[in-house]
């Protein structure tokens, strides 16, 4: 069975839509939640998740909240943690590996700390049984690939292009799906662009696909109620999810 990872900005509109969602998603067959942190500066994200993230902190987001929501969802529904390195350096690592273990959250999606950089964390991740997932570009060489997926745990997060989250560009993913496979037993999943339009070609040679603007755009329409938005996205959650295991 291919997986799905839905990706949801917390706290907006609210932490108790938060809960409602990703609880809602995980009915409808969604396999793993991926909480994100918001942040004031999201590099590698486009304009619907970074206009979520704005508005989470203009209404007030706390570090704090993220951690209610997990403790809320996470022994129901898989979720992992998506932000950039400095809330969670400013929290203090060893702590914050700590506290994600015990509410239940597996694992840690950090896009902006180069493997070199995280490889530093491994112990603390292992001590705690987390997971660090791996980028894969397709930019990267097949040295680099090596380099990156051979230690990898829970999956490896292929980058469907070279950009930013939500563009809808598309690049020949088999020659880096080769080179992973060749190096690793870790599942593949494709994430960017990925949506209800694209999910029967992105899934092509991997193991699971990560959605996220597609759902922010439904959180953001502004005429819709929370019911009508939480209705929206799991009717497109259960749409992928059949699209993906065809």
């Amino acid at each position: 069975m291919k997986q799905l990872v839905a990706y949801i900005t917390s706290g907006y509109p609210d932490k108790a839509f938060s809960v409602d969602l990703a609880s809602a998603l995980g009915e409808s067959g969604v396999d793993s939640i991926e909480l994100g942190v918001p942040f004031s500066d999201p590099v590698a994200d486009g304009p619907v998740i970074e206009k979520a993230n704005f508005l989470s902190l203009e209404q007030g987001f706390r570090f704090a909240d993220i951690l209610e929501i997990s403790d809320q969802i996470a022994k129901k529904v898989d979720t992992l943690w998506m932000g950039y390195f400095n809330p969670f350096y400013q929290y203090g690592m060893e702590e914050l590996l700590s506290e994600a273990a015990r509410l239940g959250v597996s694992g840690l999606i950090i896009p902006d700390v180069p493997h070199e950089e995280a490889i530093k964390y491994s112990g603390s991740f292992r001590e705690n049984g987390m997971a660090n997932i791996s980028f894969v570009a397709p930019t990267d060489s097949d040295e680099r690939i090596k380099e990156v997926v051979t230690d990898a745990q829970k999956f490896i997060y292929l980058v469907a292009y070279a950009g930013i989250t939500g563009s809808g560009q598309s690049e020949d993913l088999k020659q880096s799906i080769d080179s992973i496979r060749s190096y690793s037993d870790t599942s593949i999943f494709v994430g960017f662009g990925v949506n209800e339009k694209t999910a029967k070609e992105k899934i092509k040679g991997v193991d699971g696909v990560i959605v996220g603007s597609a759902f922010i755009d439904i959180l953001l329409q502004e005429s819709l109620t929370h019911r009508q938005k939480i209705d929206q996205c799991c009717s497109m959650a259960q749409n992928i999810k059949s699209l993906i295991n065809e």
